[in-house]
């Protein structure tokens, strides 16, 4: 089963100075995990992970991470800024953009970043925006059709927007290098949180023979490979973890079959694994509410939707843990709901839970990437905040919660609005 980090106790502690819901990382769970997976990939000199901002954009978290040795992925002007404030330049930023607007590329190109192009017409378009070609670039691809491992299909590129074709690619290496760039990389990203032990392998084998291709017919030798993100985490306590140390032997093994026996053995690799490094290192916590029994019976909680979207969407399961009960039977059946205006609004649905007492402190697990980021404002919801569970045991507020007045900021247009403001201050 899966374990919180924090128990009843600390929770409730930490419960007493900052209101809930809020959203609990664990620094050292986070040092640990990235510290495997460097070691997982020593093999490769040169090797970085690239942590993709867009899951975790916090400051405190960036920066544990630049401690740990890695970059920062970007796709927009303000995660380039981020990037940029928590101290990141130069080969630390990979800029994976698409539909880009023309002073992001300015943006990326001042910082020096490594500039990854997702569509052909990018090199046309950056070629004059920025007048001269930085000397290192990247581009990304697209294979199309479905990409599978054995008979399994593990997702369809083809439906993908993002990245080239084959030919796309092979001639926009042509092109950039008439145009005089030094230096070449290549990224893609084929699927999305996969708990398979072969997909990196696979797609590894994949871009290492379309590395080859690359020398053999445009004269190039890449210096760098992105293998970007897709290697998950088990969200449901039945799913078998990825073993990083089994991912990464297996890269070897293609990296030396492939790359190594023509001649390419320089190549260093990239990844971009947000969800495996953060995700099992963050946690909703929220307190029960209500109860209503109809047709189902409704646990109601202080977190909604806004907080964490993924179930919303996705219908995607995150696991919960009654933080108390840890040990008590399931023997209640909830839908965990929140207060939004929305049906989809549930955390959790029939699921089997240790019976709930209005005050009960939920720990809903793995939402350490693509939750707090993901939130939004409707029904005049407000943002929660965010604390870090430091080394020490002790927690710091790495981000406040909204207040009302956060959100009615870009309304100070607004003369009567501004005037009702300035008197609830």
């Amino acid at each position: 089963m899966k374990k919180a980090f924090v128990d009843y106790r600390k929770a409730r502690e930490i419960a007493e100075t900052y209101p809930t819901p809020f959203y609990l990382y664990d620094e050292e769970g986070i040092r640990e995990t990235v510290r495997n997976l460097y070691k997982a990939f020593s093999w490769n000199e040169g090797y970085r992970e690239y942590f993709a901002i867009k899951a975790t954009p916090n400051p405190s978290i960036l920066r544990i991470l630049k401690e740990e040795g890695c970059g920062v992925d970007c796709s927009s002007d303000v995660e380039l800024s981020l990037a940029e404030a928590c101290g990141f330049s130069g080969s630390e930023i990979m800029f994976s953009s698409n539909d880009t607007p023309d002073e992001e590329y300015v943006f990326a190109n001042r910082l020096h970043g490594i500039i990854n192009l997702d569509d052909f017409s990018n090199i046309e378009e950056v070629s004059e925006i920025l007048g001269v070609l930085p000397k290192t670039m990247s581009l990304r691809f697209n294979p199309g059709g479905y990409f599978s491992i054995g008979n399994t299909i593990m997702d369809n590129p083809e439906e993908a927007k993002y990245g080239m074709t084959e030919a796309q690619i092979l001639e926009g290496y042509r092109i950039l290098k008439d145009r005089g760039v030094e230096h070449f990389g290549i990224h893609a990203f084929l699927a999305s949180n996969t708990i398979s032990n072969d997909y990196y392998p696979e797609l590894a084998r994949q871009l290492f023979s379309l590395v080859v291709k690359i020398k053999e017919e445009c004269g190039i030798s890449l210096e760098f490979v992105n293998l970007s993100g897709g290697v998950g985490i088990p969200y449901r306590p039945e799913q078998e973890a990825t073993d990083i140390f089994l991912i990464g032997e297996k890269v070897r093994e293609v990296y030396e079959e492939i790359l190594v026996k023509n001649g390419l053995g320089h190549i260093r690799l990239c990844s971009e694994l947000g969800r495996y490094v953060l995700g099992p290192h963050g946690a909703l916590i929220t307190k029960v509410l209500h109860f209503k029994n109809t047709y189902r019976h409704y646990a109601g909680v202080d977190a909604c939707a806004s907080n964490l979207m993924r179930p919303a969407i996705y219908d995607a399961y995150h696991h919960i843990t009654v933080l108390g009960k840890e040990d008590a039977k399931e023997t209640e059946v909830y839908d965990v709901v929140g207060s939004l205006c929305e049906n989809n609004d549930k955390f959790a649905k029939g699921r089997e839970l240790p019976k709930l007492e209005k005050g009960d402190l939920l720990f809903i697990h793995d939402t350490g990437a693509h939750g707090f980021a993901m939130g939004y404002n409707y029904n005049g919801k407000l943002w929660s905040s965010e604390l870090l569970l430091q080394k020490d045991g002790t927690v710091k507020m790495i981000r406040r919660a909204e207040k009302d007045t956060d959100y009615f900021a870009t309304l100070d247009i607004d003369e009567g609005l501004s005037k009702y403001l300035q008197i609830r201050k």
